[in-house]
């Protein structure tokens, strides 16, 4: 009989952690291919990152888009699902739910500082024996892991979702085609709402209001269609910018340099 994946067993192991084991898992995991995964839950929280590669994961409460930069925190029995973009190499940490107090309490990303992805590369060589918790330094480090996590800055690269079913409904549409340019009297028209009403209540429930939000869904697809191989200007294209130029310079705005220095760069493998 072949010896069990000595991944599978700890990831296995991961989502089954209980009261009186490790304070965290850490895995790191590589694909040639995309991956999706269904719609899940699990006691321990898990925190989602990049070493290369680009990845979406899906709550009911939003949508985020990662690059390697950034991590996705989903806390305790939280629902979701996440699909890769191509290749991508990977890792995770899942936290004990008793170890979760002071983290975040709704899904969010966070920017991954280098200490972070350091813990999390000496985690992730651990042994791991069931029912037995961390040694002094190892359990001093998984601290440390911790201790990160709950520092490390809020990102907005989630895509919250209004839960009202007209806005919800207009979100959707917007998903379905990032192009739409239709204006706020237009989709108020289209959903049957007053335009004060849409716009006040879709930045109470999002946080932002629907210009602010249809341009963070573009820049979020624009990702996705970039690491898909599409080019810049296709890209700019198919989600509705006015020129080639003004998506170049909101993308250098939002992430810091051009789409072709972006993904040479974060992208790259290692």
């Amino acid at each position: 009989m072949p010896n069990p994946d000595p991944l599978e067993t700890r990831l296995r192991h991961a989502i089954t952690m209980a009261d009186g084991e490790p304070h965290l898992i850490a895995v790191t995991a590589s694909e040639s291919v995309a991956r999706e995964s269904v719609p899940h839950s699990h006691l321990p929280g898990q925190l989602l990152g990049l070493f290369s590669g680009l990845l979406t994961v899906r709550t009911d409460a939003g949508n985020w888009t990662i690059p390697t930069t950034h991590a996705v925190w989903l806390p305790s029995s939280v629902t979701h699902a996440a699909r890769s973009h191509g290749p991508f190499s990977g890792w995770a940490v899942y936290v004990a739910p008793p170890y979760c107090a002071g983290l975040p309490l709704q899904p969010c990303a966070i920017k991954v500082s280098g200490l972070l992805r350091e813990a999390v590369l000496r985690a992730a060589q651990w042994p791991v024996a069931s029912g037995v918790p961390l040694e002094r330094t190892r359990a001093r480090i998984a601290q440390v892991l911790l201790d990160e996590i709950a520092a490390a800055p809020v990102d907005a690269l989630g895509l919250p979702l209004p839960r009202e079913a007209r806005l919800l409904r207009i979100a959707s549409a917007l998903i379905d085609d990032p192009a739409d340019a239709r204006t706020l009297d237009q989709w108020a028209h289209w959903a049957s709402l007053a335009p004060r009403t849409l716009s006040r209540r879709f930045a109470q429930e999002t946080g932002m209001n629907l210009t602010t939000w249809r341009q963070r869904l573009r820049l979020l697809r624009a990702l996705e269609l970039l690491a898909g191989g599409q080019s810049v200007t296709a890209v700019a294209i198919d989600l509705g910018y006015d020129s080639v130029s003004a998506f170049i310079a909101l993308f250098r705005r939002t992430f810091g340099t051009t789409p072709g220095r972006y993904f040479a760069a974060r992208l790259a493998p290692g």
